[in-house]
């Protein structure tokens, strides 16, 4: 996929998430309320002889749906990190630093607020999380303003985020586990590596031994998604057939953008967007894990990112990427501060409870929204088409 069309497919999908969470916002808010709930709870079971799956649709979107946002995440991260941005420890350095600082910081402020309430930390990770789809439609919409070493910096630092990310859902929020399905996903995780080792290209092969590893790793405690990171990395990076080279990775990797960018993603947002807005929703934004999750997109998000950055370039380890000022990046770690679908992902881990749920959310997206405008008056100002970034080493 050239570039302009990654460009217009990103445009697209973040517009298209953004109208998903106002859809739903419109309709938990308006006398269709009744039939929002009744469709995000229905039950849906799947039953092959004694076996069987019975989840409410919520869960399946969850559980199911997401496998394949995160098996998209895996083949990017493989990509990169074996050809891409990652493949060098000079071009990790900066990204590297600027992520470890826009996780951190959140989690800390949360952390801050939180401290001494158990079932409140459960939610430290909320924040530390970005939503890579709607920061850089953001950077999108601005157009040539922004330079490209900057769409490619916050993309790096959206890729360690996500990375991040499955590693606190597997060693965090992983249920009782259960010891026969592990073995059986171990089993999976075996297959699967062995499609890899004899480089099997067959994308049937992989859905096959994928289906089977989501529904043990299902059963097994371990959050189900995870099932698509391992299918993600397993599939070659490269292959011969027939006399010609070609990427088993690079191919299953475009096939899936349009789907999860213009589905996944938003039919997550739709189903966990919803929420009732009245005054009493709204004073839930001064309790401690809102404001915590609130101020560690707005604040600690930046903050981390602008700051450990500015700390690495000045010890000689990193350096800022080219053409870009301090005022750009400063603009550009406010946007990071857009936490929206991996913030609700954890968010639903971390909250079963209804009622938690729902101002986790309002948090997210009013911590989502400040980041966004503020990013984008940041840049605006920073790339002023007279800027002239001065040298730097």
């Amino acid at each position: 996929m050239s570039s302009g069309a990654l460009s217009r497919l990103q445009l697209i999908a973040g517009l298209t998430t953004l109208a998903a969470m106002l859809l739903a916002l419109l309709i938990d808010n308006s006398p269709a309320q009744a039939w929002y709930d009744i469709i995000h709870h229905l039950p849906v079971s799947l039953r092959v002889g004694e076996f069987a799956i019975d989840k409410p649709i919520i869960l399946w979107i969850n559980d199911g749906l997401m496998v394949f946002f995160f098996l998209l995440i895996a083949l990017e991260l493989k990509r990169e990190v074996l050809e891409g941005q990652l493949a060098t420890p000079k071009a990790i350095a900066t990204p590297g630093f600027a992520a470890l600082g826009g996780m951190a910081v959140p989690a800390l402020i949360y952390t801050v607020f939180n401290a001494g309430d158990p079932e409140a930390m459960r939610g430290w990770a909320i924040p530390a999380a970005t939503d890579a789809v709607l920061a850089l439609t953001v950077l999108v919409l601005l157009g040539p303003r922004v330079p490209v070493s900057l769409k490619v910096f916050l993309t790096a630092v959206a890729i360690f985020d996500d990375l991040g990310a499955i590693v606190i859902i597997a060693l965090f929020y992983t249920e009782q586990l259960a010891t026969t399905s592990l073995v059986l996903a171990a089993l999976g995780i075996a297959a699967l590596v062995a499609l890899n080792v004899f480089k099997v290209t067959r994308t049937g092969a992989y859905v096959v031994v994928g289906v089977f590893l989501w529904v043990a790793v299902l059963k097994s405690g371990v959050h189900a998604t995870l099932a698509g990171v391992a299918i993600g990395l397993a599939i070659p990076m490269r292959a011969r057939q027939g006399g010609r080279s070609f990427s088993p990775l690079k191919d299953a990797e475009q096939a899936l953008q349009p789907w999860v960018a213009l589905g996944v993603v938003p039919i997550f947002a739709f189903f966990n967007s919803g929420i009732v807005l009245t005054l009493a929703s709204a004073a839930t934004l001064a309790s401690p894990t809102s404001l915590g999750i609130l101020l560690g997109l707005f604040v600690g998000k930046p903050l981390g990112i602008f700051g450990f950055t500015w700390l690495s370039v000045r010890l000689g380890v990193a350096r800022l990427p080219e053409s870009v000022s301090w005022g750009q990046l400063a603009g550009v770690a406010m946007v990071a501060g857009i936490g929206f679908t991996m913030s609700l992902f954890i968010a639903g881990l971390a909250f079963p409870d209804p009622e938690a749920f729902r101002s986790a959310r309002l948090s997210v997206i009013a911590g989502s929204l400040l980041s966004a405008v503020a990013g984008v008056v940041v840049l605006m100002k920073a790339t002023h088409p007279r800027f002239n970034p001065p040298e730097h080493s």
